[in-house]
C-alpha cells in the first residue's frame, strides 16, 4: 500500500502540472522553445483555404522523394514569410503537395503566392544582356532530363531566324536545389549584395561553368522572370558567390528572400483550391462539442449508478485523462480537426472499455469468495491481456491510417489517427495506474470491506 500511496502522491503532482497547463495565460517558454498553449484548429472548425498542388513535369520523369520533402518545406516557409500562420503543407503520392491554411482572411493572396511557386533557375545568357524582368524560355521541365553544365540555347521552332532573346530557349546551368544558403551582406561601400552558397554538386557545375564564362551574363530567373542577370567577373571555384548591383537593403533582401524560398527544386501547378467559410467551421465545432457533452454526461452518469463507487473511480480517471490529453494536444502542439475531435473521443471509449473489463472481473472474484485486496490484484492480472490485445489492435489500424492518410494527402485521416492513437495511449495508463491506485486507496480506506459490498455494485 504504501507504494500505491506514492504513486497517488505523483497522480497529484500530475494533475497539477496539467492543469496549470491548461489554465489561460501566456504561454511557455523556455530557451528557444515557446509555446502559446492556445488551441489550434485545423481548416474544417476555423475556415480557410486548402490548395492542391501538382508537379508541373512530363509524365515519364521521375520525381525524387526527397525533392518533394524538400519543396514542401520551401512552400511552407514561403508562406511563413508573408504572415501566414499555422499553414500546413504535406507531401500527396508521389506527385502532389496538399496545402491548408486555417483561418486565412484574403484567399487571393495566398492563392497567388501558391501559382507562384518559384522554380528558382541559372540561366546562361551568353554575350546577351537582357534586362531584368523579362520573361524568357529555358529547356529545363522539357524533356523530363535533369539539367547539365553545357550551355546549348536553342531558337524556338515557331520563330526560328529572330533575334529576339524571348524567343530563344535558354540553357538552364542549374536549378535552385544547389542553393545552400543565401544571405545579405554590406559590400563595404555603403551599399549591398547579395551572399551565396551551393551544394557540393552545384560547387562544381558552377566552378566548370563560371571557369569558362567569364564576362558572360548568368541570369537568375524566378518562375521564368529575370530577376538579376549579373556579370560573371571572375571564376567562383568554391562554390560561394555573390551578387552586386545599385541595391538597397529592402531591394537586396527581397531578392534573397525570392532566392531562398524561390529554390524549389521542381515546377508546381495549382491543380485545384477551395475556400472553407468560417461560419461552416464554427457550427460544425459548436454541434461536435453539444454531441461531445451529452454523450460524456451520459457515460459518467452510466459508470456511477451501476458500477457505483468503482464507476467514480472510473469517472474520475476519465477526467485526468480529458485534462492530460488536452494539455499535449496544446503542447505538441496538435491541430484539431472534427475527424480529429472524433478520434479523441473514441479514445475515451476505449479507457472505459478498459475499466469495465476490470471491474467485471473485480466482481466475478469476490463472488468466488477473494478478499477485496486479493480481488482487485487478480482483476488487473486477467483483465491485462484482453486490454493489450485490444489495444495493439487498434494502434496497429492508427498507423494503416496515417500511413494512409501521408501517402495521399488526407490530412482528415492522418488527423483522426494521430489522436486516436495519443488518446489510446493516454486512456491506458489513466486505466491501469490512476483508476488502479486510486481503487486500492479506496479499498484501504474502507474497512471492514464486507460491509462495503453494496458501493461496488455487489449486492442490491
Amino acid at each position: 500500500m504504501r507504494r500505491h500511496y506514492i504513486t497517488l502522491a505523483l497522480i497529484v503532482l500530475l494533475l497539477a502540472l496539467v492543469i496549470w497547463l491548461n489554465l489561460p495565460g501566456p504561454g511557455i517558454s523556455i530557451g528557444s522553445f515557446y509555446r502559446s498553449m492556445q488551441p489550434v484548429l485545423g481548416l474544417d472548425l476555423r475556415g480557410g483555404v486548402q490548395v492542391l498542388l501538382e508537379a508541373d513535369l512530363p509524365e515519364s520523369t521521375t520525381i525524387d522523394p526527397q525533392a518533394m520533402e524538400d519543396a514542401r518545406q520551401i512552400l511552407e516557409n514561403r508562406t511563413n514569410a508573408l504572415g501566414v500562420a499555422e499553414n500546413q503543407f504535406q507531401v500527396a503520392g508521389e506527385r502532389r503537395i496538399v496545402g491548408e491554411f486555417p483561418g486565412l482572411s484574403d484567399p487571393e493572396r495566398i492563392i497567388s503566392v501558391i501559382r507562384e511557386t518559384g522554380l528558382l533557375e541559372f540561366v546562361d545568357l551568353g554575350d546577351t544582356p537582357i534586362p531584368d524582368g523579362t520573361v524568357i524560355k529555358t529547356d529545363f521541365g522539357q524533356t523530363g532530363q535533369d539539367v547539365s553544365p553545357t550551355p546549348t540555347p536553342q531558337t524556338d521552332s515557331t520563330t526560328s531566324g529572330t533575334e529576339d532573346p524571348t524567343s530563344k530557349i535558354w540553357h538552364t546551368i542549374m536549378t535552385g536545389k544547389e542553393l545552400k544558403s543565401v544571405g545579405v551582406s554590406t559590400d563595404g561601400k555603403g551599399g549591398y549584395e547579395i551572399n551565396f552558397v551551393l551544394t557540393t554538386n552545384g560547387a562544381q557545375i558552377f566552378k566548370d561553368y563560371t571557369t569558362n564564362n567569364v564576362n558572360k551574363h548568368l541570369a537568375i530567373v524566378l518562375d521564368k522572370k529575370i530577376i538579376s542577370a549579373p556579370r560573371i567577373e571572375s571564376p567562383i571555384p568554391d562554390g560561394q558567390g555573390r551578387i552586386t548591383g545599385q541595391f538597397t537593403y529592402d531591394s537586396a533582401n527581397a531578392l534573397a528572400i525570392q532566392m531562398r524560398y524561390g529554390a524549389l527544386p521542381i515546377p508546381f501547378k495549382v491543380v485545384e483550391s477551395r475556400v472553407i467559410g468560417p461560419t461552416l467551421g464554427e457550427d460544425s465545432l459548436k454541434k461536435s462539442l453539444q454531441a461531445g457533452y451529452i454523450g460524456f454526461a451520459i457515460v459518467i452518469l452510466f459508470m456511477a449508478i451501476y458500477y457505483r463507487l468503482p464507476g467514480i473511480m472510473a469517472n474520475l480517471s476519465i477526467g485526468v485523462y480529458a485534462l492530460i490529453a488536452l494539455a499535449l494536444f496544446k503542447l505538441i502542439p496538435v491541430t484539431l480537426t472534427l475527424p480529429g475531435i472524433a478520434g479523441f473521443l473514441l479514445s475515451t471509449g476505449s479507457a472505459l472499455d478498459a475499466n469495465i473489463l476490470i471491474f467485471e472481473r473485480f466482481k466475478e472474484e469476490i463472488r468466488s469468495g477473494r478478499t477485496f485486496f486479493q480481488a482487485l490484484d487478480l482483476a488487473w492480472k486477467r483483465a491485462l491481456p484482453s486490454i493489450r490485445d485490444s489495444n495493439i489492435a487498434t494502434l496497429i489500424t492508427c498507423i494503416i491510417l496515417y500511413w494512409f492518410g501521408s501517402q495521399f494527402g488526407a490530412t482528415i485521416v492522418k488527423g483522426f489517427a494521430f489522436t486516436l492513437a495519443l488518446g489510446i495511449g493516454i486512456s491506458l495508463f489513466c486505466a491501469l495506474v490512476v483508476t488502479r491506485t486510486l481503487l486500492y486507496v479506496l479499498v484501504d480506506q474502507m474497512k471492514p470491506q464486507a460491509k462495503h459490498l453494496k458501493w461496488f455494485g455487489l449486492v442490491e
